[in-house]
């Protein structure tokens, strides 16, 4: 099901766990290897209490967030984050949006991710959700 975008309208919040697989699965998987995201000894060594959540991954999960409200048919047209207090494991990362603009069929998001230290990532998304029947939905014809 697609969820038309409206302005002012609160997506419902979303908690991720934030978990040492998570921070080490986000970092390979984005071919991020410093050690800071996988190594906890090392990343204490460089100042941090443990190892902690790369761009990319929180990217990618505010890139979920939106489309798993939006719809398997929205598509992401920017994203443009910036990161403030580090996820560690063990935390939650709770993401909230709240729609800013319309403008036909793409909406512009304002999104927040807080965890227990503070806010981890602030930034806007702009996607597009086609209308049902447009293009990317099946259409089905009577009797057939």
């Amino acid at each position: 099901m697609t969820t038309a975008p409206t302005v002012g309208a609160e997506l419902p919040a979303l908690e991720i766990p934030v978990t040492r697989t998570l921070i080490v699965a986000g970092a390979i998987a984005s071919r991020d290897y410093q050690d800071v995201h996988h190594d906890a000894e090392l990343a204490r060594q460089k100042g941090s209490p443990d190892v902690f959540m790369n761009i990319l991954t929180t990217n990618g999960l505010v890139g979920r967030y939106i489309t798993d409200h939006f719809g398997p048919s929205a598509v992401l047209r920017r994203v443009a984050i910036r990161l403030g207090a580090p996820n560690h494991p063990g935390d939650t990362m709770v993401l909230t949006g709240r729609v800013e603009a319309v403008d036909g069929d793409t909406a512009t998001v304002r999104v927040v991710g807080a965890n227990g230290i503070g806010t981890h990532v602030t930034g806007t998304v702009t996607v597009t959700v086609p209308a049902a029947g447009g293009p990317g939905h099946a259409v089905s014809e009577a009797g057939s």
